[in-house]
């Protein structure tokens, strides 16, 4: 199967002696993990089949957030760390978009920009739904920051799950309509005037066209259902990375194709760049050290949490049990062994395999 490690490996050096004085460090970090990721060059384990006399090599992850061979799996330990944020209430999905006249100085202003989009989108929501014409209370909500579109076009966005309610200031929780929690266009309203501004206060509103405080912003609001339905939604756009090698479909001649689903046909297109081209758009979409994608705000804030408890006081009977955002069979499940390829007897683990190029810290 065609992997993005190999594009990289073919021509990465060709990017590299194109663009490297440009590159960021982060990028340069992106491409190497991507490269030596479950390969020889990060060690491993050796096992070994009494049965067949049949060696198995398993390699070491890159463990880089960005690698289409890591990171998938630790969504379910990310819901199960988030059973105790649940409520038996109906909760929204809410999207906001930075417009597409603010993404080169986003792409410029990475850390900076997507720090702001943050700040704003969640101080927007949180004034609109304090409002008693629609929630009238404190809500909680976690968001995710998202910078590529199926075809890996750069185009920041944050969806934020979001209670169907809120703890009103006297201590009482009122409920949200089950298909409707605020206005789209005062919400995108607010979130246009707060973001506005904080790039006058960064001194980045000048330069701007001014004709972009005119224009509607894009903001969708639209229910999910329950919590762990929510959770779960979110949970891949958390791990996921910006392309998976499964929608890879070739790499021929230089260029690159991959398939991707249509938003407005639900159809299976594809999509052909050369290979360079490929790369560019692959590391516009990794985030800058350390950088934190998933916040949360309102009830789900961790400075918070006591009135979250206090909410679920209200809301559950005595007697509930937890919810569970995953199948508790599943929780604590012991690895399964590994098994040998050509005859299915277990594997014996022989020794460590020592990194034929250590990577620097």
């Amino acid at each position: 199967m065609l992997e993005v490690a190999q594009i990289f490996r073919l021509h990465g050096p060709q990017y590299r002696e194109k663009f490297g004085d440009r590159m960021l460090p982060s990028h340069h970090r992106a491409m190497q993990d991507i490269e030596t990721c479950r390969t020889e060059s990060l060690g491993g384990q050796v096992y070994y089949c009494d049965n067949c006399k049949e060696q198995r090599y398993s390699y070491h992850s890159c463990k880089n957030r960005h690698c289409p061979k890591c990171g998938n799996e630790q969504a379910n330990a990310w819901l199960d760390l988030q059973q105790n944020l649940l409520l038996l209430i109906p909760y929204f999905l809410v999207t906001f978009t930075l417009p597409a006249e603010l993404r080169a100085l986003a792409r410029s202003n990475q850390r900076l920009i997507y720090n702001l989009l943050f700040r704003t989108s969640s101080q927007a929501l949180l004034k609109l739904a304090r409002d008693p014409r629609f929630v009238g209370g404190r809500i909680g909500m976690v968001g995710v920051l998202h910078t590529w579109t199926r075809q890996l076009i750069y185009y920041p966005h944050i969806h934020f799950i979001v209670t169907g309610g809120g703890l009103t200031n006297d201590g009482r929780w009122r409920a949200s309509r089950t298909d409707f929690l605020v206005h789209q266009q005062p919400l995108a309203i607010i979130f246009r005037a707060k973001l506005r501004d904080e790039l006058k206060k960064c001194g980045l509103f000048a330069p701007l066209d001014q004709r972009l405080w005119k224009k509607d912003w894009v903001v969708d609001c639209e229910p999910v259902g329950t919590g762990a339905a929510a959770f779960k939604y979110l949970a891949p756009y958390i791990f996921r990375v910006a392309l998976s090698n499964r929608r890879l479909v070739s790499l021929t001649d230089g260029n690159v194709t991959f398939k991707y689903k249509e938003s407005a046909t639900d159809q299976i297109k594809s999509c052909t760049l050369t290979a360079q081209e490929f790369i560019r758009r692959f590391l516009q979409h990794v985030l800058p050290p350390h950088f934190i994608k998933v916040r949360y705000y309102g009830l789900l804030s961790p400075r918070q949490r006591h009135l979250l408890h206090r909410v679920r006081l209200l809301l559950a009977p005595p007697a509930t049990k937890p919810i569970s955002v995953t199948e508790s069979e599943n929780s604590g499940r012991l690895r399964e062994p590994l098994l040998c390829p050509r005859c299915s007897n277990q594997l014996t683990l022989r020794g460590p395999l020592k990194p034929k190029h250590p990577r620097p810290p």
